[in-house]
């Protein structure tokens, strides 16, 4: 390709147009004026607006953890399921919320903004939780209590029926619904309120981001502790119930706040954008690169609201293919030097995100394998803790349910204890700032990970050899809940090292545009690991059982044989640790530039 059309294409696609002076350009200072009226409002409602976004949230919050918390217990108790479809109904549900998130930041950044979408998506979750509220308050909506004898032993357990299930299901169909809208859009609508484009601001959002995750821990140790207490030792109607109204309040609490709060106008999606730089790198596939039209250093793009993108990715040689999009040919340019045909042509900033993009893929591969150890702390590990004695004195017994506490109580101790004390002292041996890279973060959570199947599998194997040795009605083994802390504060470090590790990498590894996806991803990898765990699951049933053996998950824990399912899931660790060590070897992080806000601006910087 011709030099001069080189230069004619990073002329007319990349560089911001020096502005003009004020006097030939009249219609700059009203849109300064109305840029600085945005951050005086920003500044002066930031923090006003934040308790309503915050407010709803967590509520919302409480429902949805409140029913991964303890809804397999309501599942076994109340619906007489086995665990195995009990575990595999709470998988597909959290799988289904995960993978909405990216329909509800889709439709929020192309039609309706983050605003509407969460006030939508907020009703949605209220009738959710009334739905479900109703199937525990109304007895028609699922089935009679089991008939017992007078030894308190099971005799008759009615299955539930299709209107039973149908009904449970529809509430749990419109709760995801609504937090695959709230999800990702809360803490970015929360973070408009902020000028990030200041120190003030950029202040206040890390602030802010503060305050977000000391919300999250304290809804989800309320959840354990009071919500599943009343759900299980006083009413599953009235634990379903607190939530429900508390929803119903805050809904018109955050549309009273709509007012003061800054609204970002839809502007459209990066998916449009990853989707023409394929179709032009297939079109211009035959077209060849050369070495000496590789152009270094950092361009500087304007959005289309004329304003500056505050990080920039730099030009790498990785994926070279996909920089054919960005190649001008003939007729590829306007008379007047602007692009003519998106989908032929495309800027070398949009090949850049794409391949940013694909170089996280592996990396976000390899997540979905390790937090399938989270999802069995709402299964498996439940029904390791409603066969063991949790009786904490001698009148009050913990609910099975309440089981993480434990490694939220692991979590909340170990952060100020990295943060204070074992990254400082990592950053003097590393020299690194943030003491280890955040692959090496990562690296560690699966670790974790790992050590918690292992210890896992180990502790079970002594619960059931105790279950069966005493031979109690009930198969509750003589051995305290306790037994468990080990392999949850393991789960409590995968969360510290593993999954913050993963937030951390798409934050910063993503510009700023694309944070929404990154958010997305973030679900989308627990979407994967629920479905993961939920294919093993039925395989394993399937599969086991057969020849006079016992099947590995069977519904009585003690008949079973749990501890083979928790080694196989560590194997599994291990072969993904490899997978991952592999990839984060060949893995380069992507430098970012941050723009200088200037009225005055040349292609390169």
């Amino acid at each position: 390709m011709a030099g001069g059309k080189s230069s004619s294409f990073l002329s007319s696609c990349f560089s911001k147009r020096k502005s003009m002076p004020s006097h030939e350009s009249p219609s700059s200072e009203p849109l300064l004026q109305q840029k600085d009226a945005i951050t005086v409002q920003r500044r002066k409602n930031g923090w006003k607006a934040v308790p309503y976004i915050l407010g709803n949230e967590s509520i919302i919050k409480m429902a949805t953890y409140g029913l991964q918390t303890n809804f397999m217990v309501y599942l076994v108790r109340e619906y007489h399921m086995d665990q195995v479809s009990a575990a595999n109904i709470l998988n597909i549900w959290t799988g289904v919320y995960c993978l909405l998130t990216v329909v509800g930041a889709s439709v929020a950044d192309i039609y309706l903004g983050k605003f509407l979408t969460i006030a939508l998506a907020s009703l949605a979750s209220l009738l959710g939780m009334v739905t479900i509220t109703m199937s525990a308050f109304v007895p028609q909506l699922r089935p009679p209590p089991c008939i017992l004898d007078g030894q308190k032993h099971l005799v008759q357990c009615v299955s539930n029926t299709k209107t039973q299930l149908g009904c449970l299901l529809a509430g749990l169909s419109l709760l995801a619904i609504g937090t695959g809208g709230i999800a990702p859009c809360s803490t970015p609508f929360s973070v408009d309120q902020f000028d990030s484009t200041t120190v003030e601001g950029r202040k206040s959002v890390h602030c802010f981001l503060n305050w977000y995750y000391a919300s999250s821990t304290v809804i989800m140790l309320i959840n354990q502790t009071l919500v599943v207490y009343i759900q299980d030792s006083v009413s599953w109607a009235l634990g379903f119930g607190i939530p429900t109204l508390l929803m119903s309040s805050v809904i018109p609490l955050f549309l009273a706040g709509s007012k003061i709060y800054h609204h970002v106008k839809p502007e459209g999606t990066t998916f449009i954008s990853f989707a023409q730089v394929l179709v032009a790198a297939y079109t211009k596939r035959h077209l060849k690169l050369h070495n000496d039209e590789r152009v270094c250093g950092v361009f500087l793009d304007v959005s289309s609201d004329g304003n500056l993108v505050l990080s920039k990715h730099s030009l790498t040689t990785k994926f070279s293919s996909l920089k054919k999009a960005a190649l001008v040919v003939d007729d590829d340019l306007k008379d007047d030097g602007s692009c003519a045909n998106p989908w032929r042509l495309c800027s070398i900033q949009q090949v850049e995100e794409v391949i940013c993009f694909m170089k996280i893929l592996p990396i976000w591969a390899s997540g979905c394998i390790c937090f399938m150890t989270s999802s069995q702390e709402g299964t498996f590990v439940v029904s390791q803790a409603l066969k063991m004695d949790r009786h904490i004195g001698p009148n009050f017994e913990m609910p099975a349910g309440s089981i993480k506490v434990m490694s939220l109580i692991t979590l909340c101790l170990c952060i100020p204890l990295y943060n204070r004390v074992l990254q400082p002292a990592l950053r003097k041996i590393t020299n690194h700032e943030n003491g280890i890279t955040t692959l090496q973060r990562i690296g560690l959570g699966y670790l974790f990970s790992i050590l918690f199947a292992v210890v896992a599998g180990l502790v079970e194997q002594q619960r059931r050899a105790s279950a069966l040795s005493q031979a109690s009605a009930d198969g509750v083994a003589p051995m305290s809940v306790f037994w468990l802390f080990p392999q949850l504060m393991f789960l409590g470090m995968v969360e510290l090292f593993g999954f913050v590790g993963h937030i951390e990498l798409y934050n910063k590894e993503f510009p700023e545009k694309m944070r929404s996806i990154g958010n997305s991803l973030i679900y989308l990898c627990i979407a994967g690991a629920t479905y993961l765990s939920t294919l093993i699951v039925s395989i394993v049933y399937s599969v086991t059982g057969k020849h006079g053996e016992p099947n590995w998950l069977d519904n009585d824990i003690n008949a079973g044989r749990l501890d083979y399912f928790f080694i196989l899931i560590a194997a599994l660790g291990v072969l993904n640790f490899a997978y991952f060590w592999y990839c984060a070897r060949g893995y380069t992080y992507t430098s970012s530039v941050k723009a200088v806000e200037s009225k005055e601006t040349d292609i390169l910087v």
